[in-house]
């Protein structure tokens, strides 16, 4: 039996792990294409089989299919088919984007002896050591931050790969510095979890949620382990799923006691929101009060915070609660709370002001300020179809809004996320 290349084999792996068949990952590769390329697409079952002769590596896809994956997958087209081969005379930085890749980012490029020490760790992970964990975290901690800024897509394969070299690393690490690679895999796994969320791979964040929840019980990590079913509770909410929010959130606050105030503030505001997702007033704005305290406590010992609660600060609160008088069709308060945190969110934010944005621009509709909604929402079309698919639909659904009102900013709103998306290559 011949081998298979390398990119048939990732082409099965990427899609087992996400527990789809080969007739999910159809609709997979249908979902993300544009309307015209779609159009073009042969009948399901044609695509089906093509799908199994590119895993039994027949022949190897082509465009459109081959960004298609990408997309689907939310991995770069040269790590998915690439030729992984290491090349000669490349720099140290160069080479180690292939055992561990990583975005070209100086804040992260190891030096000589660093390299060296990454490099031999790698071939036999037994020699894990301090400085070689102290620069994953170092990784971890830079790439959460530019996700803020071009969203999940080019980054989750990229962390996801570094996500298996941690947890090769914590199965042979020993003694004091076992528990702290354990952490890190949790940390990776949360985040992982996140990005899987963000591209709408529902089946990966929820077995990532599991598992980073695991490794932290594992350790006795009981922020993390608040923090994962924190983020539960928000893909719940993402579902609509109001009640299961609701439960998880209050899960979460089984270790009240143990916890940062931060960790136990994201539970609560995580309650509130499922309440309020219910209609549920009193005990949402409750809640927010108590988050909002806890918020504040934060922020006088903010270096007691876990590292990734870095976004958790009052600017951040404010637009949840935007979002919760949003749900309760408040909108002049919602249009206040949200206006104001958008003004303190940092541009670098991209991703999160396209969400913000078009909750803004949602309740400036439901106003009946259509005017007002065209203006908050074209300033953040282009990011929103680029970097977040649920800002991206909640665009569409205002200009939907619009148009059955039979308000002219209708049409504007809509050929700007038809020109976007154009550009985008995805679908709205």
């Amino acid at each position: 039996m011949r081998d298979l290349p390398g990119w048939a084999v990732r082409l099965r792996a990427e899609r087992r792990q996400r527990l789809w068949t080969q007739r999910d990952m159809a609709k997979q590769l249908t979902d993300a294409a544009d309307a015209r390329t779609r159009e073009r697409f042969p009948e399901r079952e044609s695509l089906v089989r093509m799908i199994k002769d590119w895993e039994a590596g027949r022949h190897q896809p082509k465009d459109p299919y081959r960004v298609l994956y990408c997309r689907a997958f939310g991995i770069d087209e040269a790590e998915l088919f690439g030729d992984r081969q290491m090349v000669r005379d490349r720099t140290p930085a160069e080479v180690l984007s292939v055992p561990i890749p990583a975005l070209p980012l100086p804040t992260i490029a190891p030096d000589a002896d660093l390299f060296e020490r990454i490099t031999r760790t790698l071939q036999r992970p037994s020699r894990v050591d301090q400085q070689t964990v102290e620069w994953l975290e170092t990784c971890l901690a830079e790439h959460r931050k530019v996700e803020d800024t071009i969203g999940s897509r080019p980054l989750l394969g990229i962390v996801r790969q570094q996500l298996g070299v941690v947890v090769e690393l914590a199965q042979h690490a020993r003694g004091l510095l076992a528990d702290t690679v354990v952490d890190l895999a949790a940390q990776y796994a949360q985040f992982v979890a996140w990005m899987s969320l963000d591209v709408d791979d529902q089946a990966a964040a929820l077995a990532w949620y599991d598992r980073a929840h695991d490794w932290a019980l594992e350790i006795g990590d009981v922020n993390m382990a608040t923090t994962t079913l924190s983020m539960k509770a928000h893909q719940a909410w993402s579902a609509g799923n109001a009640r299961r929010c609701v439960r998880l959130a209050v899960a979460a606050r089984w270790h009240d006691g143990q916890v940062t105030p931060g960790v136990r503030g994201m539970a609560a505001q995580m309650a509130a929101r499922g309440h309020a997702l219910a209609g549920d007033a009193r005990p949402a704005r409750t809640l927010l009060d108590e988050a909002e305290a806890l918020i504040r406590q934060a922020a006088e010992h903010a270096d007691d915070e876990p590292v990734w609660m870095y976004f958790y600060d009052e600017t951040w609160f404010r637009l949840q609660r935007g979002m919760t008088e949003l749900h309760l069709a408040n909108w002049p308060k919602a249009i206040d709370l949200l206006a104001e945190g958008l003004s303190g969110l940092p541009e670098s934010y991209k991703r999160d002001r396209a969400w913000y944005g078009s909750c803004l621009a949602k309740a400036h509709a439901e106003a009946g300020d259509a005017a007002a909604a065209l203006q908050v929402s074209l300033p953040v079309v282009a990011d929103a179809v680029a970097l977040n698919r649920h800002a991206s639909k909640e665009l569409v659904d205002v200009a939907v809004l619009l148009a059955e009102r039979r308000s002219p900013q209708a049409v504007v709103l809509k050929e700007a996320l038809m020109a976007a998306g154009r550009t985008d290559g995805s679908a709205l």
